[in-house]
C-alpha cells in the first residue's frame, strides 16, 4: 500500500481529488491538520464524489501525532520543488508515504530537514513556472510508486 500524506492542505477540491485517487488505487490518505477547510465542505465532497465513503483516510492533529500513529507509513518521501533529485530515481517500497506540502507554501523548512535524505521532485520542462497542482503531482507520484510495486510482483 502507498500512503499519500497531505501536510496542512488548503484547497478542498485538491484534497477531494487526492481522496478519489486514493480510493481508486487502494492507497491510504493522511491529512495533517490544520486544514484550510472543513471535511464536510461541499466542494471537497463534490471533488471526491461518492468515493469519499470508500476512502481509507486518517486525520492527524499535527505532524507529531501523524508520526506516532500506528497507521502511518514506514518510510516517507517529501515531494518538493526544492531538490534536484527526480522521483524517477527513487526506489519505492510497499508501505511508503509520499508527503505533499500545502498549496500556498509547500512544506516547512523543518520538514525539509527531517526528510532531507528522501526529497524528490517531478521534473519540469519550464523551470520559470512554480509547480504542478497538488492533486496532479500526487497522481503522478502515486502511479510511479504503484508501477514500481507492480513490477516486483
Amino acid at each position: 500500500m502507498i500512503h499519500l500524506v497531505l501536510f496542512q492542505p488548503e484547497i478542498p477540491q485538491n484534497t477531494g481529488n487526492v481522496g478519489r485517487l486514493c480510493a481508486l488505487t487502494a492507497s491510504r490518505l493522511h491529512l495533517i491538520h490544520p486544514l484550510g477547510f472543513q471535511i464536510t465542505d461541499k466542494n471537497l465532497k463534490r471533488a471526491g464524489m461518492d468515493y469519499w465513503r470508500s476512502l481509507d483516510v486518517h486525520e492527524h492533529a499535527h505532524w507529531a501525532a501523524f508520526r506516532a500513529s500506528p497507521a502511518a507509513p514506514r518510510r516517507l518521501w517529501l515531494m518538493t520543488t526544492s531538490t534536484q533529485r527526480s522521483y524517477w530515481t527513487a526506489d519505492f517500497a510497499d508501505g511508503d508515504g509520499l508527503v505533499f506540502g500545502s498549496e500556498s507554501s509547500g512544506a516547512p523548512e523543518w520538514l525539509h530537514g527531517e526528510l532531507a535524505e528522501r526529497r524528490l521532485t517531478i521534473p519540469q520542462a519550464n523551470p520559470a513556472l512554480r509547480s504542478l497542482n497538488l492533486s496532479t503531482a500526487a497522481g503522478i507520484a502515486c502511479y510511479e510508486a504503484l508501477r514500481q510495486l507492480s513490477a516486483r510482483r
